[in-house]
């Protein structure tokens, strides 16, 4: 073999080693890559049950439900609503009318189960995606105080 046809027989193989360790990454994160969605994108989309994904909006106000452990409610964008089960300690500033994501999966009933919930007490820790959805919706505008809170008021007032 010439040193034309070796050197070409080289190039090939590193590709094909090169497009393989790239397939095998890719295949890997399909599994952990998570998609955020609102409750209306769920509702008009018909997702899959079993899929994997992030939702976010604010807990409705009324639909805190707590039996031991687990607590159910609902996350709403102002359009449509999504009935979350948890299964879980709760964070500190987990309450009605509060910005939330949480991640988990949908279930055959239409109940998205959470494996884990945040809470976010104001737009400036609201994901982007979250605090656009709302913006969207009309339900918050930017300069008004975050939805499911009191503006600030100075002391003494």
């Amino acid at each position: 073999m010439t040193r034309k046809g070796r050197r070409l027989v080289m190039i090939g193989a590193g590709v094909g080693v090169l497009g393989l360790a790239a397939a095998l990454i890719l295949s890997a994160l399909t599994d952990t890559i998570v998609f955020f969605r609102t409750p209306t994108e769920i509702a008009e989309q018909h997702m899959a049950p079993g899929t994997r994904l992030r939702i976010g909006g604010l807990v409705e106000t009324g639909s805190v439900a707590k039996a031991g452990t687990l607590t159910t409610f609902a996350v709403t964008d102002g359009n449509a609503a999504v009935k979350v089960a948890y299964s879980g300690i709760l964070p500190d500033l987990f309450r009605e009318g509060q910005g939330v994501v949480a991640e988990g999966a949908l279930q055959a009933d239409g109940t998205f189960k959470a494996d884990s919930v945040l809470a976010k007490h104001d737009e400036r820790y609201m994901p982007r995606e979250v605090a656009d959805a709302l913006k969207a919706q009309g339900v918050w505008k930017e300069g008004d105080p975050a939805p499911g809170t009191t503006p600030a008021r100075a002391p003494g007032s």
